[in-house]
């Protein structure tokens, strides 16, 4: 049967939708690292072409040490994809904020009993009774 005017929601609770930011983060980073690649590609060709066929610049192999340069980088966008996400990905993340989170709590419960031991309340209390 049909029903116009209200939908039903599709709830997805928290930690789906945690699930799925993190696999579209992902997506977006290998759409990236793929992009990288083919335009690496791509420029190293025209490089060596414009060093090689075309001599410009063919006194010095300028092109070999660009090429290089940019294979280093490339090779850090891999490592960074593949490696240090993997390692120090979401679930690093969370374990992060959490001890940071507990370790201000303890910070905060320390003060406050700091102040309680130097302005404690009953004294404040009878100071507003005189």
């Amino acid at each position: 049967m049909l029903s116009f005017g209200k939908k039903k929601k599709s709830e997805i609770d928290l930690e789906q939708h945690e699930l799925l930011e993190h696999a579209h983060q992902r997506i977006k980073q290998k759409k990236r690292l793929f992009s990288h690649f083919v335009i690496f590609l791509i420029g190293s060709i025209f490089l060596i072409l414009a060093n090689k066929v075309f001599k410009y610049g063919e006194s010095y192999d300028w092109s070999i040490w660009i090429v290089l340069f940019w294979t280093f980088l490339i090779t850090l966008h891999t490592f960074n994809v593949f490696v240090t996400k993997k390692f120090m990905g979401q679930q690093w993340e969370r374990e992060q904020r959490e001890r940071l989170v507990d370790l201000q709590k303890k910070r905060i419960g320390e003060i406050q009993k700091e102040i309680e031991t130097d302005f404690p309340l009953s004294k404040i209390n009878k100071k507003k009774d005189q």
